[in-house]
């Protein structure tokens, strides 16, 4: 987000620049690539080590840009040149290798393309005076503005389902821990040693162990045994549109008031239910 920002900014203030002044900004505005590539290197992602190639050799034109004696505009114009093909060829191709993955990889293909047409006019010898290469920085303030944002964009919409994918309620976190921790100690346990094969395969086949229960199997008939004994004591819970206790329009009224509360009539006492056994 901030190198979209700083790359918006040096869009607009390369436009007010003097001609004079071209030849002395150029190259830290192509070092300051070579810093975003370095800093995106460090970010860890899969094309790390495309980014770090790039870091080095924007460094090393930056800096012929600074050493370089040239009075006229040439050798700033074909390196600002050199720096829009490589940066547009290589956001064409992240763009079509993640199309399957990103929605906005249309974009950066589309970016990818103008850098690479910026590209090749300011290599081109139509691209000798001042104005033209004022004009071409500004142009590459702007896409790479473009093209920074909307990354940083993307990867925060994708961190922030990535915490929503993540978060559970409390109820199903605690369900998942002891689901997990019995899963682990259900596999950790040890397996009975393998016996040498049989020459009899007819005894073998009847002397045979039936075929080893999985966890979620054993979870499933362990619940199901549960419900059993339960329903069997005579423990059952609430069904759907069943009257539990007495019905509400059967209870006395509730009194609002301490004088009402101590004219209450004692029959408004809660009676214990009789239990479910019948006892």
């Amino acid at each position: 987000m901030f190198a979209g920002a700083a790359w918006l900014v040096i869009g607009w203030s390369v436009l007010r620049l003097e001609p004079i002044d071209v030849t002395r900004v150029a190259g830290p505005i192509v070092l300051f690539g070579a810093v975003c590539e370095a800093l995106r290197a460090l970010a860890g992602t899969r094309t790390w080590w495309l980014n770090a190639g790039l870091a080095v050799l924007f460094t090393a034109t930056g800096v012929i840009m600074l050493v370089s004696d040239d009075s006229g505009y040439t050798t700033t114009a074909s390196l600002i040149g050199w720096y829009l093909l490589v940066r547009g060829a290589v956001d064409v191709a992240v763009g079509i290798m993640t199309r399957g993955s990103d929605r906005v990889w249309s974009l950066l293909v589309t970016v990818g393309v103008l850098e690479t047409g910026l590209g090749f006019v300011s290599a081109s010898p139509s691209a000798r005076g001042a104005q033209t290469v004022v004009v071409i920085l500004g142009g590459l303030g702007v896409l790479r503005a473009v093209a920074d944002l909307v990354t940083a964009l993307r990867l925060r919409e994708i961190a922030a389902k990535g915490r929503d994918v993540l978060e559970l309620p409390p109820e199903r976190a605690t369900g998942l821990a002891g689901y997990s921790a019995g899963r682990t100690d259900f596999e950790g346990v040890s397996r009975k040693p393998a016996k040498h094969r049989a020459r009899d395969t007819g005894a073998a086949a009847a002397t045979a162990e039936p075929p080893r229960e999985s966890f979620h199997d054993r979870v499933v008939r362990t619940t199901a045994d549960l419900d059993a004994m339960l329903a069997q004591a005579g423990i059952t819970g609430p069904r759907a549109g069943a009257r539990t206790g007495r019905d509400a329009r059967d209870l006395p009224p509730v009194p609002d008031s301490p004088a009402g509360i101590e004219n209450a009539p004692a029959g408004n006492a809660a009676r214990p239910e009789p239990p479910a056994g019948g006892h």
